[in-house]
């Protein structure tokens, strides 16, 4: 899929599949564009020590875009694929052709995936202050619903009290045993919503090393998973567990949403990873009392925007932890 477009000053915008051999100028754009926009004294460096934009496009490259004007990676933009669930993002530009219609191209290339991948929710997270984005990203379907809030907390060395047993996470366990975990966890997110499926995002996580998925049993079987990443290298910085999914199963899900955390903070114990980061939707109201409760805090916020404005897995049942980003 490769179209062309034009800035205000006329300048041919190319929008293509991203490659491989792309990856260091994309993600040099990412952290600049992200940086800039923060505000950074060196923009440059914004997160250092992630591997966001290598992680997302190993995971799948069907869904990562790049527009080059000149032969120069000026923007690019990626679509993650669970099942019938796309998160959409994220899309950065390079501060010197933001306002010129490079973001418009990436979400345009993208767009089409929705029906190709028989995808039926989708969201993304942005700046609840930019108008602008909010503006850009209602164009194409998107609308604001809750706010996302990203929370830390730092942990004690010791163990939690109520998990004093090793955290079980999927790579501990033999093949066998990881083929039957993985369609537990297929079906326990089947029915937290329809067609949502993780075993891309696992895979991704277990197969480079940087992350694992943490398991919650009960009588025997699985009852939570939460995909983790850790560390430098991985979607999240030194020192740093984040949990980019979570889910626990409907029905006590409150009690086994828990135990998962507990579980989570003893995993990233075990890597020697002292802050545990976490990202939820607002409208999980009951899991994001939760959290509060176990001392994390909100270190920013965004506005989740859904297609269609449907709620998807974001609802007061569900205790889900995501964050779009």
């Amino acid at each position: 899929m490769t179209s062309t477009d034009t800035t205000r000053r006329h300048t041919p915008i190319t929008v293509a599949p991203l490659e491989e051999v792309d990856l260091p100028e994309a993600d040099a754009v990412f952290r600049l564009a992200f940086g800039t926009m923060l505000g950074l004294p060196d923009p440059a460096r914004f997160a250092e020590g992630t591997q966001m934009i290598r992680s997302r496009w190993l995971a799948d490259p069907s869904g990562a875009f790049k527009a080059v004007v000149e032969g120069e990676i000026v923007g690019s933009a990626f679509t993650t694929r669970w099942g019938s669930y796309a998160g959409f993002g994220p899309l950065t530009v390079r501060p010197d052709f933001w306002d010129k219609g490079v973001g418009s191209r990436l979400w345009e290339a993208r767009l089409p995936l929705l029906e190709l991948w028989g995808i039926t929710d989708a969201s993304l997270f942005t700046s609840s202050e930019s108008t602008k984005h909010v503006h850009l990203y209602q164009k194409f379907g998107f609308w604001p619903r809750f706010l996302t809030a990203l929370t830390d907390k730092m942990l004690t060395s010791s163990l939690s009290l109520d998990a004093s047993d090793p955290a079980e996470t999927l790579s501990s366990l033999a093949a066998a045993m990881q083929d039957q975990a993985l369609r537990e966890c297929g079906a326990l997110a089947d029915a937290i919503y329809p067609g949502l499926d993780l075993t891309r995002e696992i895979r991704a996580v277990t197969d480079r090393r940087i992350g694992d998925v943490v398991l919650l049993r009960e009588a025997g079987s699985i009852a939570g998973f939460a995909v983790c990443h850790a560390g430098t290298g991985s979607e999240t910085g030194p020192g740093t567990c984040y949990i980019k999914f979570a889910a626990a199963r409907p029905g006590a899900a409150a009690h086994r949403f828990g135990l998962l955390l507990d579980r989570c903070e003893n995993y990233a114990r075990s890597r020697d990873l002292a802050r545990l980061e976490v990202g939820i939707n607002l409208a999980c109201h009951d899991a994001y009392r939760l959290l509060t409760a176990r001392g994390h805090r909100t270190y920013r916020q965004g506005v989740a925007m859904h297609w269609r404005n449907q709620p998807g897995f974001s609802r007061p049942d569900s205790f889900v932890l995501h964050d779009g980003r």
